[in-house]
């Protein structure tokens, strides 16, 4: 279960499909470190651009920066991805083993003494939802003929685990072995994410919630339905889609919800508060010693979403780490604080322009059309290079420009035929038809309106009628993929390891496809990448999705993300990760001086 979310300056769910290695450098404020010896203890503020909406940040609505990166902090697993982009099994919280590569077949099992903060032990019934919500395997949906059943309405790509039969439960009540069809690029990756370990929801809590006596009934429960087939799908099943539909939307809240079993950590920390669209507080949670053990006994997470409020936040001692939108008048007003670090680099992410497939952009002329009028150079020079004089428009969807693959993909993929604005060619395409389009962004990120107003006035100049879309950062995200608009603007972000953020994000009918595109030759690549270990053959194979992207109109990537954080000189232990885990990858290792 591979997982990717909307960047940080974005809002809401997914991954970019391919990985970069880290870029970052450190750039010192006015005033040169005078850090001293770290202590154990004390409390750090943290600034995040977005507020907290979700207990469970698995789910296509749930699935933002900062609810992953309260997630990470409350909740533990299997592994965790270091800022070098290595996985790191985490053999304190338990074991993951390969027992067979024909077929291939994983055991992972959950070491005693692991436990839910209302002190139920981490069992197999949490790895086996896990599996469940992850794997599609009760699903009989057919998306092109309407019919059947998704239950479990996750952000991530199910094509790994949808390859593996039901799971062999241990008798000892904390083990789960996995046997797969065929093999899975991702396999070490299965239970990874949203918190790195994947063991985010508490099974006794959604069985209780869904009207089950206890864990074993739905273990049971589980076990007594057979798999789905999209090609003779069955009525709904009442009780799992009781379960499902817990898991999917029962731990939204942007509140501290009055049942504290609603909020369960099995990780370094505990959720003690939550202010909406403010703050939320995490403690140590006391009986952690499962992982890397934190230094710090609290963490506060305040929303400050424009950037010159971060700046001005650190610089008042309100906070005292900063990941603001990047923005060279944000690097000169961090260089000119005292007592302050800055990391300077670029994200594994990157803005992107994407059209819908429905209503006036149905029509594949149309959708060109629109695309010739994309001002890309332009939104660069005017957004990017102020802090990157080298910056270029991004040209492929699955490859960023540190990759090898990049320049070989962008030579074949078809982005040439929209590298330079081209208003006669678009009037010729619309032959004399003005659509209306709406165009959805979040209006609250100056990056997002700057791009906007940039393709508005192009656009018009070939005969668009382009209606402003755009909505504020709390509400804008949760309309992705509701066809309330015909375009969009926001970004991926993404872990920097595996392939399948890919279908994740392109294939039929998956969780993060918010465009409804669909092309036979790209999904049947997708179904061929997952099961393909060899990196060459994993980037031809993408080379060609990032092809079938670019002929279908698909939309267009406008850059890179630079990334910009800063913190405090009195607390160490922080460094750069491009991922999105951020700086959050290593918060046991924070400390204040």
């Amino acid at each position: 279960m591979r997982f990717g979310r909307t960047s940080k300056a974005v809002g809401a769910a997914a991954i970019l499909a391919l990985a970069l290695s880290a870029c970052a450098g450190n750039t010192g404020g006015n005033t040169p470190s005078t850090t001293g010896a770290a202590k154990q203890g004390g409390s750090v503020g943290v600034a995040e651009t977005n507020g907290f909406s979700s207990f469970n940040s698995g789910t296509a609505d749930g699935n933002s920066d900062v609810n992953g990166h309260i997630g990470y902090a409350t909740h533990s697993g299997f592994i965790y991805i270091d800022d070098k982009l290595n996985i790191v099994r985490n053999e304190k919280f338990g074991k993951i083993e390969k027992l067979s590569d024909n077929p291939l077949t994983v055991k992972y099992t959950v070491n005693e003494g692991v436990k839910w903060s209302d002190g139920t032990p981490v069992s197999a019934a949490d790895l086996l939802l896990t599996w469940a919500s992850g794997s599609a395997y009760y699903d009989d949906a057919d998306s092109k003929a309407k019919t059947g059943t998704t239950y479990f309405k996750t952000a991530a790509d199910t094509s790994g685990l949808n390859l593996t039969d039901f799971p062999e439960l241990g008798s000892d009540g904390r083990s789960l072995t996995l046997k797969y069809s065929k093999p899975f690029a991702d396999w070490e990756l299965a239970y990874s994410f949203p918190g790195n370990g994947g063991v985010d929801v508490p099974a006794h809590i959604v069985a209780q919630k869904a009207g089950l006596k206890d864990a074993q009934a739905l273990i049971d429960l589980l076990k007594g339905i057979k798999r789905g087939d999209s090609k003779s799908p069955q009525p709904v099943n009442p009780q799992l889609k009781a379960v499902a539909d817990f898991w999917s939307t029962g731990f939204e809240s942007k509140t501290l919800p009055s049942d504290p079993n609603m909020y369960l950590s099995n990780g370094p920390y505990i959720i003690k508060s939550v202010v909406p669209e403010q703050s939320v507080t995490l403690v140590r949670n006391k009986d952690y010693n499962w992982g890397p053990t934190p230094k710090l006994d609290e963490i506060v997470v305040r929303t400050i979403g424009a950037a010159p409020a971060q700046v001005q936040a650190l610089k008042n001692g309100e906070v005292d780490i900063i990941n603001p939108q990047a923005s060279a008048d944000t690097v000169d007003q961090i260089k000119q604080l005292s007592g302050v670090k800055m990391l300077l680099g670029n994200q594994l992410s990157y803005d992107h322009l994407d059209l819908n497939f429905s209503g006036p952009l149905a029509d594949k002329n149309v959708r060109e059309a629109f695309l010739k009028t994309v001002p890309r150079k332009d939104i660069v020079d005017k957004i990017i290079k102020k802090i990157d004089p080298n910056a270029k428009p991004l040209d492929s969807e699955l490859f960023v420009p540190a990759q090898a693959a990049y320049a070989d993909s962008v030579k074949n993929n078809g982005s040439s035929a929209y590298q330079d604005v081209d208003i006669d060619g678009a009037k010729k395409l619309l032959n004399g038809a003005t659509p209306e389009i709406r165009i959805m962004y979040n209006k609250d990120n100056p990056n997002r309106v700057d791009a906007y107003s940039l393709i508005r006035e192009s656009a018009t100049k070939a005969g668009f009628k382009i209606v402003d879309g755009g909505l504020g950062k709390a509400d804008w995200s949760s309309h992705l993929g509701d066809g309330s608009y015909d375009a969009t603007i926001f970004g991926w972000i993404n872990s920097g390891v595996g392939v399948s953020g890919t279908p994740q994000i392109f294939k039929t009918g998956a969780g993060s496809n918010y465009n409804g595109f669909s092309d036979a030759d790209a999904d049947k690549a997708m179904d061929t990448l997952i099961v393909t270990t060899d990196k060459a053959k994993q980037d031809d194979l993408q080379k060609q999705i990032d092809a079938d992207i670019w002929k279908s109109g698909y939309g267009v990537p406008l850059f890179q993300s630079p990334d910009v954080k800063a913190f405090s000189d009195q607390i160490s232990g922080v460094t750069s990760m491009p991922n999105q885990t951020g700086v959050w990858w290593n918060f046991w290792d924070w400390s204040r001086s």
